[in-house]
């Protein structure tokens, strides 16, 4: 993580006067705090109807509390203010005491306790409880959790992402998707928010200070989600109407010397080619074998991301992770010539291949053109087509698609994010891929392996099979920039929040002083 601070006493007062409505009060508090995002709407923030990417998740957080949560450094307490793992298979969480839920009412073992049972019964987008094979209220404040097996990366993908219910709210609902009531947005979290206050066609929302959350009254007030067009992020800025803002590597000139800026690391978002292997001729490696051949990552990189970025891997595990298999060195490098050898060996009669871009997103209809150029040159007829990104992500999720360039992120921390990516059946953002029984078995018995030496033979060997069998292949990891007014110390939450969360928009740095 790299932070650009070059905030004198004279930038200070001038980002103060620009940000004049959200401008810190003499007690260190910020009264209004504005975060500009460039789609806006991404669902109604409670826990089983927010949209099921990052942004969505990261909405809902501000409401609702998971055991174990993240900042800067890494696992800090959250609702347990202590956990043991005891054996291979069990944790004892230590709750904190004194913890309300928004409407007043205490939070216990019980609620962890429902929250379990209740996401068996009503799974959870984003954490698969099952793995929990019971969980016990030892008292009011101490929950025990016994796991059906082994699973190396239970604080990061369960403990450290299952939002917490209060079963006084949820145990008679049935239809939770569909749930809207206000009462289905009271949670333990730092903010809370108003049905009204959340502006689906707007893409808006307001959240207030929860005055009695348990780690302190956040410091700021009000914080308020706008939409605004990725080109006028700079304007945005300096005309004081948001407080931070994505920016475009471009925009990073003028910005600079009244601003700060911070970098995400090249590897924590990827823009992914999804690619339909139930459908025949892509049914057929070879011909994913070609398209890695025949599309030119690094060109990629050069052009789509302006040469901010790292090329894929075709090993999904990018090159810089520390579980980055070195074997993978040297996979599919462009090579037209070898791709056209692929395509004659299988027969490939030339049928056209329909490539879904999301419109609006100017790398990835970028990476379109790319794509579609590289593949006529090595004989792959593509017929290009622009979408809105929820219509492309509905088309992927229905297996009624060919190819679709995507991203998404989460390529961080445990390792575990290869099986989620490559496996998992429940997710558009993974290749949901079972054809090769070796490769399932690996990605399957790595979770249950504690010994870290042990489970990188198994995530090495995964890494080679993917690559063979291209199930979906990364076009390059991005590097993205935020730039922020400095009242507010934002950062990238190390191994990203929840399940590898790229975003700087942790609710701890709008809690502490």
């Amino acid at each position: 993580m790299r932070y650009s601070r070059i905030l004198g006493l004279a930038v200070g007062l001038f980002v103060l006067f620009l940000a004049g409505s959200a401008a810190a009060d003499d007690g260190g508090s910020v009264p209004v705090y504005t975060m500009a995002d460039t789609t806006g709407d991404w669902g109604f923030p409670s826990p089983y109807a927010h949209y099921a990417r990052g942004p969505g998740y990261s909405r809902m957080s501000f409401l609702f509390d998971t055991l174990v949560w993240k900042d800067e450094a890494g696992y800090v307490p959250a609702l347990a203010e202590r956990w043991e793992l005891v054996g291979d298979d069990e944790y004892i969480f230590s709750l904190r005491e004194g913890v309300t839920w928004h409407d007043g009412e205490p939070f216990t073992a019980d609620d962890v306790v429902f929250t379990v049972d209740y996401t068996k019964d009503h799974p959870y987008m984003w954490v698969d409880s099952s793995i929990i094979d019971d969980a016990e209220a030892i008292d009011d404040l101490t929950v025990k959790m016994t796991l059906s097996a082994p699973f190396a990366p239970f604080l990061d993908q369960v403990a450290g992402t299952l939002p917490i219910l209060p079963e006084h709210i949820w145990a008679g609902v049935s239809d939770p998707v569909n749930r809207r009531e206000q009462d289905a947005l009271v949670g333990t979290g730092p903010y809370t928010l108003r049905v009204e206050d959340y502006d689906k066609v707007q893409g808006t929302y307001k959240y207030v200070a929860y005055e009695d959350y348990y780690l302190g009254e956040p410091r700021v007030k009000e914080l308020r989600f706008v939409k605004i067009s990725a080109p006028n992020a700079a304007a945005e800025l300096l005309q004081g109407r948001v407080n931070t803002a994505g920016v475009e590597p471009e925009m990073i000139g003028q910005l600079e010397k009244s601003f700060v800026i911070v970098e995400v690391p090249s590897h924590w978002w990827n823009y992914k080619l999804m690619i339909n292997h139930r459908k025949e001729p892509l049914s057929d490696k070879r011909l994913r074998q070609a398209l890695a051949s025949a599309i030119d990552r690094e060109k990629l990189v050069d052009i789509a991301a302006r040469g901010r970025g790292l090329a894929g891997s075709p090993g999904f595990i990018p090159s810089d992770n520390d579980w980055y298999n070195p074997e993978i060195d040297g996979f599919y490098p462009h090579d037209p010539a070898k791709a056209k050898e692929l395509l004659a060996d299988m027969g490939y009669a030339g049928q056209p291949i329909q490539l879904l871009i999301k419109g609006g997103d100017t790398s990835a209809e970028r990476i379109g053109e790319l794509i579609e150029a590289d593949l006529a040159a090595a004989g792959i007829n593509v017929d290009l087509r622009m979408m809105d990104s929820k219509t492309v992500d509905s088309k992927v999720a229905d297996w009624d698609f060919d190819l679709a360039v995507s991203g998404h992120g989460g390529v961080i921390g445990d390792p575990h994010f290869l099986a989620r990516n490559t496996i998992e059946m429940e997710s558009f953002n993974s290749a949901r891929y079972d054809a090769n029984p070796e490769l399932v078995a690996l990605l399957e018995g790595q979770v249950t392996q504690m010994n870290e030496d042990a489970r990188r033979d198994l995530i090495d060997r995964a890494q080679l099979l993917y690559a063979e069998d291209v199930p979906a292949l990364t076009l390059y990891y991005t590097e993205a920039f935020v730039a922020h007014d400095g009242q507010v110390e934002l950062y990238y939450t190390r191994n990203g929040m929840a399940l590898g969360i790229p975003i700087a928009a942790n609710k701890l740095s709008f809690v502490g002083a």
